[in-house]
């Protein structure tokens, strides 16, 4: 909860997301950014595209042992996250501002998530150069992606998806579970 206070609070005057309501933030980025977490295994993970940290600090919150890499491209967006890392005093969150299709880590991940991905193809391209070794990707959607998994290429493999249950949300949500190899 007192994530969500930071992020109400900067939210006034950074507009980090269009979600405004304190009530809503709870489902809506709390509660949804958790409903993955059955799904992540390892103990390195990227969060593409971050944004104000979602999925990936409610997951280091609970995953103490994860260690959580979160990359976005916008700077304010990365303050925020190196300001929520100090005030809660998240060592396994690391901000970093960089794309995805640009990042040149010094670590190798075991998955790479993304909320906001455009499209599983876009996604599976942009993270292809960091499978040093099986990767997994996991990209969060609303509703089935079936015109999607049509674009998927060859040497991305679609593992499952799964529907997501988030108390409260009454849209569809899923989690495309994607491996690539190098």
């Amino acid at each position: 909860m007192a994530y969500l206070a930071l992020l109400e609070r900067w939210n006034r005057t950074y507009n980090l997301t269009a979600v405004k309501n304190p009530a809503d933030m709870v489902t809506r980025h709390l509660l949804d950014s958790l409903s993955v977490m059955p799904f992540i295994h390892g103990s390195r993970l990227l969060d593409a595209g971050t944004g104000a940290g979602l999925p990936g600090i409610p997951l280091a919150i609970a995953q103490p042992r994860l260690e959580v890499t979160l990359l976005d491209s916008s700077g304010k967006k990365v303050r925020f996250l190196g300001h929520v890392r100090r005030q809660l005093g998240l060592e396994n969150i690391h901000p970093v501002q960089d794309r995805l299709e640009t990042f040149s880590p010094a670590t190798v991940f075991d998955a790479i998530i993304s909320r906001a991905c455009s499209s599983l193809a876009a996604f599976a391209r942009a993270a292809r150069h960091l499978a040093q070794a099986p990767l997994t990707l996991l990209a969060m959607k609303g509703q089935y992606p079936d015109g999607e998994l049509k674009e998927v290429p060859g040497w991305c493999r679609v593992e499952s998806i799964e529907k997501l249950e988030v108390p409260g949300l009454q849209q569809e949500r899923h989690l495309v579970i994607m491996s690539v190899n190098p």
